[in-house]
């Protein structure tokens, strides 16, 4: 039964992403049109490169030498202490349990492994923040000293927050940003105020008229009400 609950907040996470394609939350509207072959060719150390995955926009600062240093939600460090396999490229599906879980560490991998497919944009993120990066070596020193387990929050610690605070000094994300704006307009709208009543009503028809199934929906539903 724990499996089972594990795996349905697993799907219910990875389609919520899906859905969201998280587009929404990219701080850049350019697209990167060129193919890029030979990565390293491109790259100067302590360059902030970013990349959308497919759940999300990631970022990671170039190391050199064809590697990158980047934080990544990983359930994997948690479950084996075989590092073989925990060096191996994160999947999606041990990403998203590693934010249900908040376990996270900022790890090296090749530009390769890091790009995952995807465009790399090369620090595109300058013209958002108003004071100069700081100088690149000291970029890439401040992201190796960080290398290791850390915990993960998608608002406070994520890999955007561990990129800005090496580049700029300054741990910011703007994908939270967008995200919280995000939320708020969907717990505004009056529409999802009725969605939570009646799927409220549908769960307690469904579980019964008990205290922990009425209170729980009838508490969701006057929250988004009184947010509305």
């Amino acid at each position: 039964m724990k499996s089972l609950l594990v795996g349905l907040m697993v799907f219910i996470f990875e389609k919520f992403f899906l859905l969201a394609n998280l587009k929404v939350f990219s701080v850049s509207t350019e697209k990167d049109t060129s193919r890029q072959s030979c990565y390293a060719c491109f790259y100067k150390r302590g360059d902030l490169l970013q990349v959308p995955r497919t759940l999300f926009v990631h970022f990671g600062i170039y190391l050199g030498n064809n590697k990158v240093a980047h934080l990544m939600p990983d359930i994997l460090p948690a479950l084996s202490n075989d590092v073989g396999l925990i060096k191996k490229v994160v999947t999606n599906r041990r990403l998203i349990m590693g934010v249900l879980a908040k376990i996270a560490s900022i790890r090296v991998d090749t530009v390769q492994d890091f790009a995952y497919g995807g465009n790399i944009l090369v620090n595109h993120m300058d013209r958002s923040f108003n004071t100069k990066p700081l100088l690149s070596e000291e970029v890439a020193q401040r992201a190796e000293k960080l290398v290791g387990a850390t915990p993960y929050s998608l608002l406070w610690n994520n890999c955007e927050h561990f990129v800005t605070y090496c580049r700029y000094g300054s741990p910011v994300s703007f994908q939270t940003d967008q995200f919280c704006e995000t939320v708020k307009k969907i717990i505004r709208d009056q529409r999802s105020f009725l969605l939570s009543a009646v799927l409220g009503m549908a769960f307690v028809l469904c579980m019964g008229f008990r205290l922990s199934t009425t209170l729980p929906s009838f508490l969701v539903t006057f929250t988004l009400w009184m947010a509305s």
